[in-house]
């Protein structure tokens, strides 16, 4: 069930209010919009974020967009006539994003962008994992497991996130590399589980010799894994992305080949981390890489607590 933005910041302004030592951060609020929190991904990214913020003593408030970009401006817009200190967004749309982000900054507001950048406007940091060596290492585990041939389906993420143009891009590049391994067909289904079975399901008819998937989340990974039914981890081998609690079951199962395991708590934490060092005017970096690896059956108890 999706929680409403306004309840979802009720009850985080109760739930995340000035905590710890009652040191020199406890009177910087900051706000953050996530894309959605009916993704166990940005679950966590939204608990690591809390966690920092009761570490530092800083007040922090989050609004749940609901994939909803527009939704998510009005979020930005209203942090920003709250006077709040900092602004952490996770876009929804990268595009969309940045007339809200910029609105923001002009009134010396800094922003910190959280697992997927803004286009067109320079904000305070951009933290995220390199989606783009993620995309890669998912094209080269899967030609590996694939023995370097066969016919490949991708699902795409959300149309306008910087984290699904950057996964397709290194994915692209990667593949290239393998002359017998052929993408025969791409296709959004949103970073969701049930769109990613439904895609996956169409998919199936149209190509009946897919051999390899590649999904840009754990999500979609999953709901393919249900499309293809017996058929998943052994005649098709499954890559996904994120490394989220029911990707890394998946893959230690057998249904699912690998994921690209982000570390979406650190994700939050480092943003918050960002966010309080702006907000106290310190110099931070422009970006911040998180490392990613990929996740087999053989280390994937390794990233369950990450």
């Amino acid at each position: 069930m999706r929680i409403p933005a306004i309840v979802m910041a009720t009850l985080c302004l109760a739930a995340c209010g000035t905590s710890g030592g009652g040191g020199s951060s406890g009177d910087i609020k900051i706000g953050m919009s996530v894309s959605t929190l009916n993704n166990p991904y940005f679950v966590q990214l939204r608990d690591g974020a809390q966690a920092e913020a009761a570490k530092l003593g800083a007040t922090l408030t989050v609004t749940d967009a609901q994939n909803d970009a527009s939704q998510q401006v009005n979020q930005v817009q209203n942090f920003t006539s709250q006077n709040m200190k900092a602004i952490v967004i996770n876009p929804v749309d990268s595009d969309a994003a940045a007339p809200a982000v910029k609105a923001a900054e002009r009134v010396k507001i800094p922003v910190i962008a959280a697992d997927r950048g803004v286009n067109g406007v320079e904000v305070a940091q951009t933290v995220a994992s390199d989606n783009v060596a993620g995309g890669r290492l998912a094209a080269q585990e899967l030609a590996e497991q694939l023995g370097e041939k066969g016919n490949v389906v991708v699902l795409q993420g959300t149309p306008g996130t910087s984290a699904s143009r950057d996964r397709g891009q290194g994915f692209a590049e990667g593949i290239a590399a393998y002359a017998n391994v052929k993408i025969v067909a791409r296709q959004p289904a949103d970073f969701d589980r049930a769109k990613g079975l439904d895609v996956m399901t169409n998919l199936i008819q149209s190509h009946p010799d897919v051999t390899g998937v590649f999904a840009e989340n754990d999500e979609m990974a999953l709901g393919a894994i249900k499309a293809l039914g017996g058929r998943a981890g052994q005649q098709v081998k499954v890559i996904g992305f994120d490394g989220t609690p029911d990707g890394l079951k998946a893959v230690q199962a057998g249904t699912m080949a690998a994921t690209i395991a982000q570390q979406p708590r650190l994700l939050g934490r480092q943003a918050v981390d960002a966010a309080v060092k702006a907000a106290k005017g310190e110099t931070i970096k422009k970006t911040v890489a998180v490392p990613v690896k990929v996740a087999t059956k053989e280390n994937a108890s390794e990233f369950q607590m990450s």
